[in-house]
């Protein structure tokens, strides 16, 4: 199985860069500069549907260039998303019209689904179908890290000498997004619980650098060249931490030893590591569980308004989706009182934001093919090295799906939706009977 994984890395080392990869790597390598033209928000929704648009024409004009899935569970899986995405819009349109939103708020929430959790799907059918090589998003991942590391010293320099946060609003907020946020270029911003500095690199908000970050970290695991893959993980640790995000700091020191583990699980060694961690736990498992305790706590305490507020979000987003809008949502969300101060409600949590926004409709139609889809890749990580970076892209997906909207950074976290599917493809020409 080892040499089997050998081989592919090795494979896709030699690969070159079709169309669509080279389209691909430099999406993700011009971050930066993508983003101080305030173009980034731009850039993945362009680049999937152009993208989706060649491999349709292609399945009519060159179906020869087309890689279909060749196993049943794979195309069943592809099916899922498409009809999740598809509910998802279903529930979107009763909600605005149950709500009576009017047309104009319902095209501009059809657009914004097409960005969002369309663009989820998009992005896997592109994996799938199209012939891309890791390689372009791991060096691309590598380059993002790079550029990081390069500018994170005059990022701390300008905070340290008083120079103003926000320089400027891009021009092209003009061509649409659902705040000022994605198109402000800023050098760092202030925490407005405890006074200390965050910066958001390329992100809208802090967080969500720690997010992608995290995505990023585990492409450049997989690097193969040392020196690109040092200068990409030591970059994209350096964004985890200045970016102050507790959940992106919880990701980055347990999801790549959980990728390491799931993907030994057919190795010997593995189980007796975990037999010796269990006895560990069930001698020690007060003060083991006594410690967690303590450290969640301090994680919570450490910005106790926004501990607050996401709660309160999460709390107004369930009761009003129990009593208000049961199956499909209200269709748009609302900001809430001062008491969260002001914050979208359901905005800091995925699944509740799906419950508020969506229903029991729009949950389970996005919830349903991305568990199934994580579950095929955590049996596929023994199998693959690409099923094996996707697990941990859909590892670090499953955590801050429960502080972020997935939908809201979709225009950011594409690379990781773009994994899973070439993922997908990959799995789907091996040999059924070893995924079982």
């Amino acid at each position: 199985m080892a040499s089997k994984n050998k081989l592919e890395v090795g494979e896709l080392m030699q690969s070159g860069y079709g169309t669509e990869s080279n389209w691909v790597f430099w999406a993700i390598s011009m971050t930066f500069p993508a983003y101080f033209l305030g173009a980034l928000y731009l850039i993945a929704p362009i680049l999937g549907w152009l993208v989706a648009l060649a491999l349709v024409q292609r399945c009519f004009f060159e179906p020869h260039r087309l890689q279909a899935p060749q196993s049943m569970w794979a195309n069943s899986l592809l099916l899922l998303w498409v009809f999740g995405s598809l509910g998802l819009l279903v529930a979107l349109i009763v909600g605005h019209a149950h709500f009576d939103l009017g047309l104009g708020k319902t095209i501009k929430s059809i657009i914004g689904w097409a960005k969002g959790w369309a663009l989820i799907g998009v992005f896997i059918l592109i994996g799938v179908f199209s012939h891309i090589p890791i390689r372009a998003i791991v060096r691309a991942a590598c380059i993002v890290g790079t550029c990081a590391l390069a500018l994170s010293p005059l990022l701390i320099v300008a905070y340290l000498l008083g120079l103003p946060g926000d320089l400027y609003v891009s021009p092209l907020k003009a061509f649409g997004g659902s705040g000022p946020e994605f198109f402000t270029v800023i050098l760092y911003e202030i925490d407005p619980g405890n006074g200390n500095p965050r910066w958001r690199f390329f992100a809208p908000w802090a967080p969500a650098v720690g997010f992608v970050a995290n995505l990023y970290f585990i492409c450049c695991l997989y690097e193969h060249d040392n020196r690109w893959k040092w200068l990409g993980l030591t970059g994209n640790a350096l964004m985890i931490v200045l970016s102050a995000s507790r959940m992106g700091l919880i990701v980055l020191t347990l999801i790549p030893c959980i990728v390491f583990f799931t993907g030994r699980l057919s190795r010997v060694s593995t189980w007796l590591l975990a037999i010796v961690l269990t006895i560990v736990f069930a001698l020690f498992h007060d003060v083991i569980l006594d410690s967690a305790d303590q450290l969640i706590t301090q994680i919570k305490e450490s910005r106790t308004d926004s501990t607050r507020v996401r709660a309160a979000l999460n709390d107004m987003a369930f009761s009003r989706w129990q009593t208000e809008a049961y199956w499909f949502g209200h269709g748009v969300v609302e900001n809430g009182s001062h008491f969260v101060e002001f914050m979208p409600i359901g905005s800091h949590h995925n699944w509740y934001g799906l419950l508020f926004v969506k229903g029991l409709v729009g949950l389970l139609s996005f919830a349903l093919p991305f568990l199934i889809t994580g579950w095929v890749l955590f049996i596929g990580s023994n199998l693959s090295i690409t099923a094996k970076i996707a697990f941990g892209h859909f590892l670090v997906l499953s955590c801050f799906s429960l502080s972020e909207n997935i939908e809201a950074l979709a225009y950011l976290t594409w690379p990781a939706w773009l994994m899973i599917g070439i993922a997908v493809r990959k799995l789907s020409l091996s040999n059924p009977t070893q995924l079982r």
